[in-house]
Parts: structure tokens; C-alpha cells; sequence
């Protein structure tokens, strides 16, 4: 008799498992599918409460809405706990923070009553905005770009520091040729500041040389800009390319909630569980 509960309640979980994780099953696809625009319909009345019009004539609307997205949000967090073995590497993983953190402001929002608390509930409110990071669960590129991105840290940090180091000294000799002009270069951070702002092509005109020598030194400061933005492009790019010649499924562990496992794999290569 307990053996046969006990496979029952293995069945349904890994039911449960196939549904809410795997993106690869007809049951998980649809399961994807209606939480995107669960998701999508939550971002949009978020945005649409911030407008007096709408806000005014559809309140009660909208938080009839949310609470009823909430409540399925809801289901959604617990059932993702329930379908694996070790649920605490679901909650502290980044999608399970993110989901408790998109989840909890409206149950907040009930502690929150009364004129004076309703700047702290509309602060609340927009905790729930961080339901657009799920968002990136749905797109499968998302994950190669994520490795391209972590794959690329060590060279994009280098660069960083290089550009960092080349923005103190090109703004130590601007500030050497237009430190005595009345041309708002009076101290090395506020030059450092205008290299770092004309590097980056933005250029906000609050501070500009006057000088012909420093006119000049801006001008090839800011060609060295459009040069400077396409080395982390092509950094992430190459990365990207070898990430995307690996084969991944979207197959998560039952017992751990690992992902990212070659199609072929038959093992967790991170608790060692069996794969369904």
C-alpha cells in the first residue's frame, strides 16, 4: 500500500515536473504560453494604473485583475516548489526570487491602509514590475547570450578597466590644457567625468574645451568612441557563436532543478539524478 502511494505521488509530480519546466512537452509548452500573457497582462495594468485616465475610471477593475493574477501566481510559486525534490534550489535560484519578489506586493499592499501609507503602497505596486524579468525564461536565446555574457566577464572586465584607465589620463591632460580657461574643466574627476561622457559618444554639452588643443584632443577622443563601443560587441558576438554550437535542451533535473543539459544526456551533471 505505500509503495503504491509512494509511486503515485513520484507519477504526479513528475507530471507536475514536465508540465512546469520542461518547455519541450506539448503540456509545458502550453503551460509557457499561458503564463506569458498572464505575464504580459500584469506588466500592462501595472503600466496602466500609473494613467490618471485609466486609473480613475478602471480601478476596480484593475485590482480585481491583479488579485486574480496574483492568486494564479500564486499557484504557479507554490506548484514549482511541490514538483521537485529539493525545492530550496528553486526558491533561491534567480527565477524563484524573482517570482516571490513579483508575487508578494499586492499581500503587502493589505498591511498598507489609509492616506498616509499610499505613497509606500504605489512603491509596492512596482515591485511587481519585476515580472518582466520572467519574461527571459520564454526567449531560448536568452540562455546563450546569458553564457556568451558570463563566458565573456573576464574580457569584458579587462576592457573596462582599460577604458577606465584611459579616461583618467585623458582627463588629467584635459584638465592640464583647459584646467586655467573658464571652460568648466576645474578639477581632474570633473574631466575625467567629460572623457568618460565623450567616450561613450553620449556628450551632454555641459562641459566643452575651448581651447584649440583641446579641441583637437576631443575630436579624437570621440572617434575613439565609435571604435571603443564595438570591441564588447564583438567580444559577446564571438562568444556567442560557440555557445550557440553547443547542443542544449531546455530539460531541467526533477531533483535539483538543474538546466541547460546536452540533448543526449541521460544524468544530472549537477546532483547526478536520473533524467526524465
Amino acid at each position: 500500500m505505500n509503495i503504491t502511494k509512494t509511486n503515485n505521488e513520484k507519477h504526479w509530480r513528475s507530471k507536475l515536473h514536465d508540465v512546469i519546466y520542461e518547455a519541450d512537452t506539448k503540456s509545458g509548452k502550453w503551460f509557457d504560453i499561458i503564463l506569458l500573457l498572464l505575464i504580459v497582462t500584469s506588466i500592462i495594468i501595472v503600466m496602466l494604473e500609473t494613467v490618471d485616465a485609466y486609473h480613475q475610471k478602471y480601478h476596480q477593475f484593475f485590482n480585481y485583475a491583479e488579485w486574480i493574477i496574483t492568486g494564479l501566481f500564486t499557484l504557479e510559486y507554490i506548484a514549482r516548489i511541490i514538483a521537485i525534490k529539493k525545492p530550496t534550489s528553486y526558491i533561491f535560484s534567480f527565477y524563484g526570487i524573482i517570482d516571490l519578489l513579483s508575487t508578494i506586493p499586492k499581500y503587502l499592499a493589505i498591511f498598507f491602509a489609509g492616506a498616509n501609507a499610499l505613497l509606500a503602497l504605489r512603491s509596492l505596486r512596482l515591485l511587481r514590475v519585476f515580472r518582466v524579468l520572467k519574461l527571459a525564461r520564454f526567449v531560448g536565446e536568452s540562455e546563450h547570450l546569458m553564457k556568451a555574457l558570463k563566458a565573456s566577464r573576464a574580457k569584458i572586465s579587462v576592457f573596462l578597466l582599460a577604458v577606465l584607465s584611459l579616461s583618467v589620463i585623458l582627463g588629467t591632460l584635459m584638465y592640464l590644457i583647459e584646467g586655467n580657461q573658464d571652460s568648466g574643466f576645474d578639477s581632474i574627476p570633473h574631466s575625467v567625468y567629460w572623457a568618460i561622457v565623450t567616450l561613450t559618444t553620449v556628450g551632454y554639452g555641459d562641459i566643452a574645451p575651448i581651447t584649440a588643443t583641446g579641441q583637437f584632443i576631443a575630436s579624437l577622443i570621440m572617434i575613439l568612441g565609435y571604435g571603443i563601443i564595438a570591441i564588447p560587441t564583438g567580444i559577446v558576438s564571438a562568444e556567442y557563436t560557440q555557445q550557440k554550437k553547443a547542443h542544449i535542451s531546455t530539460q531541467s533535473c526533477t531533483n535539483c532543478n538543474a538546466e541547460d543539459h546536452h540533448d543526449n544526456a541521460k544524468f544530472c551533471y549537477e546532483c547526478g539524478a536520473e533524467l526524465n
